[in-house]
């Protein structure tokens, strides 16, 4: 049979022999291509980058909070570089007081005012300035004519504050200090509410009832009392908000992971584990832990979202940065003690909806993405 089918030819001259290898090859290349296997966070990732409002969203802040770090190079009152009578100087870096450049003011160099004097001496001396060259404490009085604040111009597309402070300067930096200081408070707040909810649910019993009671007395301290309280005592600060901040937000992710880990340990991998001789540290942190990330990368976005609505909510009631600190709430609450001042509500509602806007859009993707409808952890 096999010596027929060697004298059997194709229609296109080939051997039926050789044409059965062939497609045997073929399937089984298209095998080996089927048992190759996609992690589930590769298939997670693919899931996030379909999602485009989400993954448009995602890469939009991403690149603005980068140039948000550096902004001396960019917003700024200090020069880039300056060449004067044959000497290279650096103010974005280095104060250089106004007698250095032969300005007659007291203090730090103008170097707006120093790079006029040098164009109009048409001389070799130069003034390479950032793209927007205003601070975002730089008082502007002495500038502008009028009192403040000033309508937006050309000069200063979002116009200056109550202290003739530019307000584009300040929402820019602003930007940068509320979404740090949302993703600190995420990331503290989350690492205490997953160690703590980790142990409560892999101990249970007595150790989940006690804690659970603890948990519950904790929470009824009331978030804006103690606020208050800390403030009338001592000055906030950024570091000192964090702080108080985490001293209620790890509660919320603890329930979370604590119903993960009653579930996950009830495996059977956990018992495999267990039966094995495997370590509770280790059964925790590389068996059972891996397995109960999805609410807290589906709620991370969102914690975001509410970290900079706390800062806002503080810096407009009085109780945050301290001034002259860019902030958006003390930019809003300027703009509600002068209502006739459009931009200043204005712009920074802008600046603070498009920011929430587009970081709802984010966790809307990440939690499509990780549903465990779609993608079960065990399979």
């Amino acid at each position: 049979m096999s010596e027929n089918s060697k004298n059997y030819k194709n229609p296109d001259g080939s051997n039926l022999t050789d044409s059965s290898s062939k497609i045997e090859t073929k399937i089984e290349g298209n095998d080996n291509k089927k048992d190759v296997s996609t992690s589930i966070f590769k298939k997670r990732w693919k899931k996030f980058k379909t999602l485009k409002r989400g993954y448009y969203s995602f890469i939009i802040i991403l690149i603005l909070y980068a140039l948000s770090f550096i902004l001396p190079l960019l917003v700024n009152k200090d020069a880039l570089i300056v060449q004067y009578e044959g000497d290279y100087y650096f103010p974005v870096f280095s104060y250089y007081a106004a007698e250095k450049f032969g300005q007659d003011i007291p203090g730090e160099a103008n170097y707006r005012l120093l790079n006029e004097k040098f164009k109009n001496d048409d001389s070799d001396n130069w003034v390479l300035m950032p793209l927007y060259p205003y601070g975002p404490n730089q008082n502007l009085l002495d500038e502008l004519e009028g009192s403040p604040p000033h309508p937006p111009s050309i000069g200063h597309i979002c116009g200056t504050d109550d202290r003739a402070r530019d307000v584009f300067a300040r929402l820019l930096y602003g930007f940068n200090i509320s979404l740090s200081f949302a993703i600190l408070v995420t990331i503290v707040s989350y690492t205490i509410g997953t160690m703590v909810g980790s142990a409560l649910g892999y101990y249970g019993g007595k150790v989940d009832i006690f804690g659970q009671r603890l948990i519950e007395i904790w929470a009824t301290l009331p978030f804006l009392y103690t606020i208050i309280i800390v403030s009338s005592i001592v000055q906030p600060n950024f570091i000192l908000l964090v702080f108080v901040l985490n001293l209620f937000w790890w509660i919320g992710i603890t329930y979370y992971i604590r119903g993960e880990f009653y579930r996950e340990k009830a495996r059977e991998y956990v018992s495999a584990a267990v039966s094995m001789g495997a370590k509770n540290r280790t059964i925790i942190l590389k068996h059972i832990l891996p397995n109960s990330l999805t609410p807290i990368i589906s709620f991370a976005p969102f914690a975001v979202v509410g970290g900079i609505a706390s800062l806002v909510a503080l810096d407009y009631l009085g109780f945050g940065l301290p001034p002259p600190t860019p902030s958006w709430g003390q930019l809003m609450n300027q703009g509600l003690s002068n209502i006739n001042y459009w931009w200043l509500v204005t712009f920074p509602l802008i600046a603070m909806f498009l920011s929430l806007l587009s970081i709802v859009f984010i966790g809307e993707a990440v939690r499509e993405a990780f549903d465990p409808k779609i993608y079960s952890r065990l399979r």
